[in-house]
Order: structure tokens, then C-alpha cells, then sequence
């Protein structure tokens, strides 16, 4: 019986110091600010080495992007992914969960990698690139660059558009969509550890639906491990869409995990090394282990 067919790792690559509470949580406004970290996801299992999402490359206009949001202390790929004794080459799968510079501007520097993001997340961009000057406040947190990469991908052959949600995309890892709200074509992971179809063990990657457990619940605390607090849902500050639509894919998600908090995973957030095993590596960055597959070992022990 599998236990843990996958590891599951939060690897950060950058952050920013002094990000204001209210790009994390909508409406709070002059409540200080906060560290914000950058990060994606490795998943390893099943002779599969999965990312998602691929951070940015500081360079060019995905430089001038982080330098605009205060984000400090980049580190290319092939460093962050050392650090679990792998190089980008060996990424041979990607899930884009949408398409803002963070999370699409890299996908570049994984040349083996298939690469799968929703249709309407690819056209959506397309479109609000189309618009005259005044109206291209859609494309704040967007390199027309990376949309032109992604249709490379196509002309290469190494990019699936997706049409809505997606079970067993790969052996216990499903896509669900989060339509109109963080981004027009969103989507977050969930991965089946067990691998079963009525899984108890389930993890749900949440992209930019959720920055932080602020999102979730009133004054969140970590106890031993576990995230406390009264629920109560609040979009993330930033949305392209409908709030409204961002509070009902957040319970989504949850109900996924049965509302256990600690089973939905919020890259942005800050608390996450206090609620999984994690190091600090030589560069400065969290690496954090939510789940260890049956046979792999601790790369924070």
C-alpha cells in the first residue's frame, strides 16, 4: 500500500522584504507590511520531476518587474534545484498555474520539460495584450515576453493547452480550474498521495489563489505544527477577476483537504517553515518539505 508515492517541496527562489499586508490580503490597508517569499513546487515520484510553475528570470523586463515589487535575493534554477540533486534538465514536466511574470517567466531554463497551462489562461493574455495603452493595467503582473515563449513551446511541440479540469494528469495528480478570479485561467494541483481515487492523503498546491493562511482564517497561529484559527475566507490582494469567485475557489480547495488547513499549501506564505521540516540554505532560501515519498530521503534533515 503506497503511503507517499510523491515528495512534494516548497522551494523558494527570491523574496520581498516589504511587501504591504494589503497586496496579501484585499482590504487591508495600512496594516504594515511582511516578508513575501517567491517560490514553486517540486514534485518527485512515479520517475517523474515535476515543477509547478517556474518562478522568473531577473533579467531583462521580468528583472524590472521584481525590482518594482522590492523582490531581492533571485537565484537561478540550477541553484535552487542543486540544493535536491537535481539540475532543470531533469524537469520533465511543468504546471503553470497561471501566467504572471513569478510563476511563467522562467520556462526557459527547463529545455526537456512538457509544459501544460489552460487555453483561456493563454488567450485571455493574448487578448489584454491587444488592448490600446490605456487599458493595459491587466498586464501589471505580466511579460508580454513570456506569453510569445509559451507559443514557442507550441511551435516545439512541448505545450498542452488544457480545456478545463484534468483528473490523473499524471498518476494521482489532477488540475482543477479556478476561472476569473486570481487570473482569468487559473488552476491549482491536487495530488492523491496514496494514489487512490478516494484518497485520504491530499495535498493541494494552491498557486496564487491563496498567498497566506491570512486568507483563510483570523489571526493565524502555528501550534506544533498545525494552523490554527477561526475560518474565514478573504481573496488575496491581487485579482484580475471576481472576488467573489476567488472566497468560492478557496473553499473549493479546502474541501478537498476536508478544511484541514495545513494540507492546502500557500507558496507565498511566510509561516510555511513552521509547519513543515525546512532549512535554510547557503543562499539565504527556505526549502521546505511538505511530504517525503516512500522512496526518497530528507534534503532539510
Amino acid at each position: 500500500m503506497t503511503k507517499n508515492a510523491y515528495s512534494i517541496r516548497v522551494l523558494e527562489y527570491a523574496f520581498a522584504l516589504n511587501c504591504p499586508e494589503s497586496a496579501v490580503v484585499y482590504g487591508a490597508h495600512n496594516e504594515g507590511i511582511r516578508k513575501l517569499p517567491y517560490a514553486y513546487v517540486l514534485i518527485q515520484g512515479q520517475g517523474h520531476n515535476i515543477m509547478v510553475d517556474v518562478g522568473y528570470n531577473h533579467a531583462e523586463y521580468g528583472g524590472f518587474l521584481a525590482d518594482k515589487f522590492g523582490v531581492i535575493n533571485w537565484q537561478p534554477p540550477h541553484a535552487v534545484l542543486a540544493e535536491c540533486d537535481l539540475t532543470p534538465e531533469d524537469i520533465d514536466v511543468v504546471i503553470l498555474t497561471h501566467a504572471h511574470f513569478d510563476h511563467m517567466g522562467n520556462i526557459q531554463a527547463f529545455p526537456n520539460a512538457k509544459f501544460y497551462i489552460q487555453e483561456r489562461e493563454i488567450s485571455n493574455w493574448i487578448s489584454a495584450m491587444a488592448q490600446p495603452a490605456h487599458m493595459q493595467w491587466a498586464m501589471l503582473g505580466t511579460d508580454p515576453s513570456d506569453v510569445l515563449r509559451v507559443a514557442d513551446l507550441a511551435r516545439q511541440g512541448r505545450l498542452v493547452c488544457l480545456k478545463g479540469e484534468v483528473e490523473d494528469l499524471l498518476p494521482g495528480i489532477d488540475v482543477h480550474t479556478a476561472f476569473n478570479t486570481h487570473t482569468d485561467g487559473c488552476m491549482w494541483v491536487k495530488v492523491r498521495n496514496d494514489l487512490a481515487r478516494d484518497s485520504q492523503n491530499v495535498w493541494v498546491l494552491a498557486g496564487d489563489l491563496v498567498y497566506s493562511y491570512k486568507n483563510l482564517l483570523d489571526d493565524p497561529k502555528i501550534v506544533g505544527g498545525e494552523v490554527e484559527g477561526d475560518l474565514r475566507l478573504r481573496p488575496v490582494g491581487l485579482a484580475m477577476g471576481s472576488m467573489v469567485n476567488l472566497i468560492h475557489s478557496s473553499d473549493e480547495m479546502l474541501k478537498h483537504v476536508g478544511y484541514q488547513i495545513k494540507r492546502l499549501i500557500p507558496v507565498h506564505e511566510q509561516l510555511l517553515p513552521q509547519v513543515f521540516p525546512s532549512r535554510i540554505t547557503e543562499a539565504g532560501l527556505q526549502l521546505i518539505e511538505v511530504s517525503l515519498a516512500d522512496d526518497d530521503f530528507s534534503r532539510v534533515c
